[in-house]
């Protein structure tokens, strides 16, 4: 089985995808942080952030990076929009996306893993929340209260990469805690299926 689950930044899909998995006994696929790999190696690289084919050239590389503490910095947050918005470093990243899913028992979140990356997927969430309370979230992961403006700025430039698949369940975590919405899309993968 493969669960997608998608939605705005600070909405909570990376808790909420690792606590699922953690649940389930599934692997884990963040595909933001593979973004922000290829961000991070461009940014170390000198690499401009329009400059496609270069970026897509560090695709590759950058999806061992996933484990880098500095993937949350401001600078790469900043920049991840620029880098992800090209087709090429998209399909380049989606390929290993694919083959990481196509193995089963995972639960993969991102923009559209569940439109794009993997449409086979046996169970689509679409995980959302009221706009300031995805800005108080991303604030107190930061820890800068400037990220409530830069989310705002990235919900505008992420827009054309944010795709609801539209067989999704979706999920409004505004007034749920982590406890809440797992214990949902838990429900929801242990449903039998046609």
């Amino acid at each position: 089985m493969v669960i997608a689950i998608d939605g705005p930044a600070g909405a909570g899909k990376s808790t909420v995808a690792r606590a699922v998995a953690d649940r389930l006994g599934f692997r884990y696929l963040d595909t933001g942080a593979m973004y922000r790999a290829v961000t991070l190696a461009a940014l170390r690289a000198g690499v401009d952030s329009d400059d496609a084919a270069r970026l897509a050239d560090l695709a590759d590389l950058a999806a061992t990076m996933t484990a880098d503490a500095r993937l949350r910095s401001p600078e790469v947050e900043q920049s991840v929009s620029l880098v992800a918005r090209h087709p090429q470093v998209r399909q380049a990243l989606r390929r290993a996306q694919r083959a990481f899913l196509a193995e089963g028992d995972a639960v993969g979140e991102g923009r559209d893993v569940g439109a794009v990356v993997w449409p086979e997927a046996e169970l689509k969430i679409w995980l959302d929340a009221a706009p300031q309370v995805r800005a108080a979230r991303r604030v107190l992961e930061q820890g800068d209260p400037g990220a409530a403006a830069a989310l705002a700025e990235r919900d505008r430039r992420d827009a054309a990469q944010t795709v609801k698949a539209p067989d999704a369940v979706a999920i409004d975590s505004t007034d749920l805690d982590l406890d809440e919405v797992v214990e949902r899309i838990v429900g929801l993968a242990r449903e039998p299926r046609p």
